[in-house]
């Protein structure tokens, strides 16, 4: 960890949340791919194969993120950021000067990886976002894991918004946003996103300040889906266009009216004792002690022995409560809740079943995403736009959604998390079924359902692995579960859907295939897959629900021993 100095007051955490939606909407970049691939492929005379590789280089950018998770331990998150604006910067100005013909003739292999470059910046900016606002927010996991990482789900219609109303359809346009409006807003952006003391409270004024940000985010969701309609129904003139993006633009600062709103009505502080004994080390810099350091106090070792003993042995017990009494001084190996290396986290068999879970849901999700204008051609619709359009919005909905409903019952009832992993894979064993009978109408209600299932996998994935193997590494351990969405997207999507659904065409003798059986098999396996994933997570939640009994027997996120931050 580098040795920084926290930001104290009960203000700058909420000022880097507000700037971290602008950067998460940033690092949705990499979903603008379909609104300029057409273009690069007429202008630059590629053929569709390749084309489809400029796709997979796409989707390698934005989901490989090893190397921003293990710096972020060791940079601040500014320089972190600063990373991704470069990155950003070249991968998309090399585009540009193509696309544009400023430079022609530069070689595909050359376009190919400055789209690598490009999009995988998004892993440079998610990573400072998300690692530091879960620090900063280390009592609300859930909660601040589904605002940021619905912003990210509400990206791609930000960016549809933008490039039908303020960019005119053109694509050189978008690729130049892309090279300098990204960088120069995550620039402005970057200052404000900083490590801050954590707010160790439990008061009604961040529950409300956490509903007024999800409340404006739903607003914001639903604004860009109801603009983006009307603009392929209606043609709009050029002032009412700017006029819907100024709007979007104060939607997207909305976040920012808590600090405004503490900064003119200040709250007089309350003492109280911090709720967990890692928000002391949270709060501290690193290489100092706090003034005690007991790993469990006299009065906390009693009343959460009885959950140690659901979990540890006897003689595991007793070396805790020694060195928490200062008598021994044994490094051992962590318990589930407290800081993991990421070494360490890959011998535990709880980290393979949360990747294989992921990996399987997520990969599941990710090839309907990557085959849905395929899928509704195949049903007989002739626009996907709205299609895609009630995706985007229910995958930001399972977002949000999941992580304020998994916060909330994580706290009142001690249910783990993966419950709900549980919940949305086995809805999707269904949804595909039904997809594979091609019954009347479907079509929609599928999109949107597992629409908010993937969004539902790819939001508690991320406080789980917190809260599993702690906030020190938490970087490098989440990126190695995002692993699953590539592989996920290269096996069920480009070897499964692609050869069922070019098989089927060649049977029709076409290149484009029609007709429900285009998927049917495809869609069959994928619902075996999730029901693979179903067990899986059942088994899951059954051995971690004494954890999350241990970590939220009061109600709120509580490590009985410092997870040394």
């Amino acid at each position: 960890m580098p040795n920084i100095v926290l930001k104290a007051g009960s203000r700058p955490p909420w000022v880097g949340l507000a700037a971290a939606a602008w950067v998460q909407v940033a690092a949705g970049n990499g979903y603008n791919f379909p609104l300029y691939s057409s273009a690069l492929k007429s202008v630059l005379g590629f053929n569709q194969q390749q084309l489809t590789l400029l796709g997979v280089a796409n989707d390698i950018g934005e989901s490989v993120g090893l190397i921003p998770g293990i710096v972020i331990n060791k940079l601040p998150p500014w320089a972190v950021l600063s990373v991704g604006v470069v990155f950003c910067f070249l991968g998309y100005g090399v585009l540009w000067l193509a696309f544009s013909q400023t430079v022609p003739g530069l070689p595909y292999w050359l376009l190919w990886l400055a789209l690598v470059v490009a999009t995988n910046s998004n892993a440079w900016f998610g990573t400072a976002v998300l690692v530091t606002n879960m620090r900063n927010f280390p009592l609300s996991r859930g909660t601040v894991s589904g605002i940021l990482k619905g912003y990210v789900g509400i990206s791609a219609a930000v960016y549809t918004v933008l490039f039908n109303m303020a960019l005119g359809d053109s694509a050189s346009k978008l690729l130049l946003f892309l090279t300098l409006g990204i960088p120069i807003i995550c620039l402005a952006m970057m200052f404000f996103i900083r490590p801050c003391t954590p707010a160790s409270g439990e008061d009604s004024s961040v529950h409300v300040h956490f509903v007024f940000t999800q409340a404006a985010s739903i607003v914001l969701a639903l604004y860009l889906l109801i603009s983006t309609i009307i603009s392929d129904l209606i043609p709009l003139s050029d002032t009412l266009s700017y006029i819907l993006v100024a709007i979007m633009v104060i939607f997207l600062m909305s976040p920012l009216a808590i600090p405004v709103k503490m900064t003119l009505f200040p709250v007089r502080p309350k003492n109280h004792i911090p709720a967990t004994d890692s928000l002391d080390h949270l709060v501290s810099e690193e290489g100092e002690s706090a003034p005690t350091d007991p790993l469990v106090t006299p009065s906390s070792s009693a009343s959460y022995l009885g959950s140690f003993l659901d979990i540890e042995d006897a003689s595991d017990i007793e070396i805790l409560l020694a060195v928490g009494e200062g008598a021994v001084k044994k490094k051992r190996k962590p318990k589930r809740g407290e800081d993991f290396t990421f070494v360490e986290a890959l011998i535990k068999a709880d980290f393979w079943l949360v990747w294989v879970v992921c990996f399987l849901g997520v990969g599941s999700g990710v090839t309907v995403l990557n085959n849905l204008a395929q899928i509704g051609f195949a049903y007989g619709l002739d626009d996907t736009t709205i299609l895609l359009a009630v995706f985007s919005f229910c995958n930001f909905v399972g977002r949000l959604g999941s992580g304020a409903v998994s916060e909330h019952f994580v706290r009142s009832k001690t249910i783990p998390r993966t419950l709900w992993m549980t919940c949305a894979q086995l809805i999707m064993v269904v949804i595909f079924i039904l997809l594979a009978l091609a019954l009347d109408g479907i079509l929609f209600v599928a999109t949107a359902v597992i629409g908010v299932c993937y969004g539902i996998l790819y939001s508690v994935t991320v406080p789980t692995v917190s809260e599993l193997f702690g906030l020190k590494h938490f970087g490098i351990i989440y990126a190695f579960m995002s692993l699953g969405n590539p592989i996920g997207a290269l096996l069920f999507s480009g070897l499964l859907a692609g050869y069922v659904y070019d098989a089927e065409a060649t049977k029709q003798g076409s290149s484009t295939c029609v007709g429900p059986d285009c998927f049917k098999v495809t869609f069959l396996v994928l619902a075996g897959i999730c029901g693979l994933g179903t067990i899986l997570s059942i088994i899951l939640t059954v051995r971690l629900r004494p954890v999350y009994q241990m970590l939220y027997a009061g109600g709120s996120f509580h490590l009985p021993q410092s997870s040394g931050h």
